[in-house]
């Protein structure tokens, strides 16, 4: 009997990381999720929201790199780990990662996409494409007055660090 508790002990440990990663990473997060929408706090739904968004790019990561990560010996462990700091509320790792590290990388102005681009002309005697002849064809479809909405919100989004939309509300 003692060797048989000892050898389930052994698959046990050998076998942590698979059986304590969805417990860690979804089953907790579900119930705590379920909790911070029931509550009347905004901070743990920020939280847990935050832990979502943080969770969906690791899956994606493991997704996108698989072939790479599988050479890692230790990727569980260390994505286990991760988790725990993620996920306990004592840590708050989810909203220290989303303020030190995507919150900049998404309102920094300098990362985002030129809406601007424009690929070159083939025939070499045309114009080229650059940014006033955009500009000249966005006035010429959508007007002088749409042009100027659109700039007066870029200046707004570039001062502020948020951006706005259509309707002059920001997000």
């Amino acid at each position: 009997m003692g060797s048989g508790a000892g050898s389930f002990l052994k698959v046990l440990l050998k076998n942590f990381d698979v059986l304590a990663g969805p417990v860690i990473s979804l089953l907790y997060p579900l119930y705590a999720s379920v909790r911070a929408i029931e509550s009347e706090s905004r901070a743990d739904d920020r939280q847990w929201l935050t832990y979502w968004v943080l969770y969906s790019m690791i899956s994606l990561l493991e997704l996108t790199f698989a072939k790479v990560i599988e050479w890692i010996p230790i990727w569980s462990y260390a994505k286990l780990i991760f988790t725990c700091w993620l996920v306990i509320p004592y840590f708050s790792g989810a909203a220290y990662v989303y303020e030190h590290y995507l919150r900049p990388f998404f309102l920094n102005p300098q990362h985002t996409i030129n809406i601007w681009y424009l690929p070159r002309k083939k025939d070499f005697f045309s114009k080229p494409d650059d940014i006033l002849t955009a500009a000249e064809r966005y006035i010429e479809e959508n007007g002088t007055e749409a042009f100027e909405k659109l700039i007066h919100r870029a200046d707004r989004s570039r001062s502020s660090g948020y951006k706005y939309d259509d309707d002059g509300y920001r997000y």
